[in-house]
């Protein structure tokens, strides 16, 4: 009886707020293609922030729908959006029949409320709706029946430090009128999600000037405002988040995988003959079963003869397939063993063993678990050889690291290890939006990288040991493709940062 009063009371200090926001909205109906029309500038942006997102052909719920303007802009193949304003709502309906729009409200949305019980969506946004929410924390909490393991959350935000000038914009008349509302810096969000079960994937800012300027407007938001300090002024904050993965026991530890996901360790070869044998002899057994595919490429040395050699003696429980490339450089091989393979989970591990196979349940463990959807292997968190990674690789490694966070707004410590594990499901999404950055990429791993980012999928690292080979030399010309590399740092940005 206690707690009923205290929960009375609490809904109560939260009513007025809520009360206040609903009338204000309610009264602002008739006015909201209006203001959206005359801020076509910021709104235009909004919608090309989310297409990026959101693919077309999606399954999107959006929370404060307002309109619909959003959701019709993201083209999904399943649009739902929720609003508690009933003449609001009745517009969105008006304007988009073909999306679904329901009067109802967020912190009270329940499961059946939006059609069969147990239906989820591939992206739920809250696009401008966080300063209008009684208790965000509830809502947050309230869209988990909604999400499957892939459903991304996509929130924006504005920027605290604009509170000023967005009154003044008001004021002017250049903004709609607003009602009391909260303020929630990025740190707030990032902290609301990881209490109400979410896992931050990645942030950034974007939009420096809200009204168009001919010419001005679209050089200082396109190179200006993506920079570093300068972002931190920018008017719109987002982040992406991913539901907090069911919990499981690590692998090794229990049995309870149900079936344990089955694993394909593609192995790129080219000079490599005297390491295969030992590629094999040193893999430890991975999950359901182990299927191993070596892929030869144009060796100058006995490696073909090595690896058939190695698949005619073999007697162990792994399943052993070899390839030849008919094209050049690792992409080609890494394309060539991942069309082929069969496992659940797909694995790189270069040749050279110079990442020991012994390190290889570590990533297993971790995206088999859910802790991570593409995992990286870092080469710069434990002690090194000199002979293995000499002060010029390692300088440069660093360099690129920097580049990468800066470009993929996730922090990666080192983008240049050649291992790198990822579930087939989502590598053939990658492949299949390879056109948006173009086929170009001879090593493969930023074909994988620049993918995964573009997919929001929950990038993680896990440090190995990194050693001299045993076995022939290096086959990368460093001076070359450390130019090629930068090349394509640029091109990237302007297709993950400059959008």
């Amino acid at each position: 009886m206690i707690q009923t009063s205290v929960e009375s009371k609490a809904i109560g200090f939260r009513q007025p707020f809520k009360e206040q926001i609903k009338t204000h909205f309610d009264q602002m109906a008739p006015e909201l293609d209006h203001w959206n029309n005359r801020n076509r500038y910021y709104y235009r942006d909004i919608e090309r922030l989310h297409q990026f997102l959101a693919p077309t052909g999606s399954r999107v719920l959006e929370i404060g729908c307002g309109a619909g303007d959003l959701l019709r802009a993201l083209a999904p193949s399943v649009g739902v959006g929720i609003d508690f304003s009933p003449p609001v709502i009745e517009i969105a309906r008006q304007k988009y029949p073909h999306l679904r729009f329901h009067c109802l409200d967020a912190e009270t949305l329940d499961v059946g409320d939006l059609g069969p019980a147990g239906m989820t969506f591939d992206y739920i946004l809250l696009s401008g709706v966080l300063g209008y929410l009684g208790n965000i924390q509830s809502v947050l909490q309230r869209l988990h029946p909604f999400c499957h393991d892939k459903t991304r959350l996509v929130l924006t935000f504005h920027n605290y430090l604009w509170e000023p000038a967005l009154r003044l914009a008001e004021k002017i008349g250049q903004r709609r009128p607003q009602p009391s509302q909260n303020w929630l810096s990025m740190a707030d969000v990032i902290n609301l999600l990881t209490v109400t079960g979410y896992i931050p994937l990645k942030k950034g800012r974007r939009f420096l000037i809200p009204k168009q300027i001919p010419g001005l407007s679209y050089l200082i938001n396109r190179y200006l405002a993506p920079l570093p300090v300068i972002k931190h002024l920018c008017l719109t904050n987002f982040v992406v988040a991913r539901p907090q993965p069911a919990s499981q026991p690590a692998v090794g530890r229990s049995a309870n995988f149900n079936p344990p996901p089955s694993c394909s360790v593609i192995i790129p070869a080219r000079n490599e003959a005297g390491n295969i044998e030992m590629a094999i002899a040193r893999l430890p057994q991975l999950g359901r079963h182990t299927e191993v595919i070596f892929v030869e490429g144009h060796s100058q040395d006995n490696t073909w003869a090595a690896i058939q050699q190695v698949i005619n003696d073999y007697r162990g429980p792994f399943t052993l397939k070899a390839f030849q490339q008919s094209g050049t450089g690792k992409a080609d091989a890494v394309r060539l063993g991942f069309d082929q393979a069969t496992g659940d989970i797909l694995m790189i591990l270069d040749a050279d063993l110079t990442v020991p196979p012994e390190d290889l349940p570590h990533f297993y463990d971790v995206i088999a678990t859910g802790r991570g959807e593409f995992i990286n292997g870092s080469r710069l968190v434990y002690p090194r050889s000199k002979t293995a990674m000499p002060w010029l690789n390692t300088l440069a490694n660093k360099i690129f690291a920097q580049l990468f966070s800066f470009l993929l707004d996730q922090p990666l410590k080192d983008t240049l290890c050649g291992t790198k594990v990822l579930w087939r499901k989502d590598y053939q999404r990658i492949a299949a939006g390879r056109s948006y950055f173009g086929d170009f990429d001879p090593f493969g791993d930023f074909d994988l990288l620049f993918g995964a980012a573009k997919l929001n999928l929950h990038l993680v690292e896990v440090p190995i040991r990194y050693q001299p080979r045993f076995y022939g030399q290096s086959n990368i010309a460093h001076v070359k493709e450390g130019l090629i590399l930068m090349r394509m740092c640029l091109y990237a940005s302007r297709k993950l940062k400059f959008i």
